[in-house]
């Protein structure tokens, strides 16, 4: 049913996202779709922050997470699977978004925590991704 299948994962907390990687496998595995893995490295959110980094730190901070990000999916995912990797950069839920319509996904897999009252005031990033994506979403909580 699903061929473009994009697995949303927050490698400093990995193991939360066992279940939702457990269901993109398996959706990816029974419609012989690809399976495009991203992560998101966040922006500093403030250019007068990022002053206070050394001029080749998002060069560097990109190149570990792919490092990161390729040795979790070598870890994690099937052999036999077809499998893009992809390391967003800036705001986690625009990121996500973005990729999904790059990779012309048709269903975005992510984990979820069970929501605190902050996430009702300011919206979880897996809620503004169902929110706003124009395809399928599947939440999968990760506790």
């Amino acid at each position: 049913m699903f061929k473009d299948i994009l697995l949303a994962v927050d490698l400093n907390n990995v193991e939360s996202q066992e279940k939702a990687l457990k269901a993109a496998v398996q959706q990816a595995e029974s419609s012989g779709g690809t399976l495009h893995v991203m992560t998101v490295i966040p922006d500093f959110g403030m250019s007068m922050v990022g002053s206070f980094f050394p001029k080749d730190y998002e060069a560097k901070a990109r190149e570990t997470i792919t490092e990161k990000l390729h040795a979790y999916v070598s870890e994690k995912v099937p052999k036999d699977l077809t499998v893009q990797h992809i390391v967003g950069h800036g705001t986690i839920y625009e990121e996500i978004l973005r990729i999904a319509g790059e990779c012309k996904a048709d269903l975005i897999v992510m984990s979820s925590h069970r929501p605190e009252l902050k996430d009702y005031l300011l919206g979880p990033n897996a809620a503004r991704v169902v929110r706003h994506a124009k395809m399928s979403v599947m939440v999968v909580r990760g506790e």
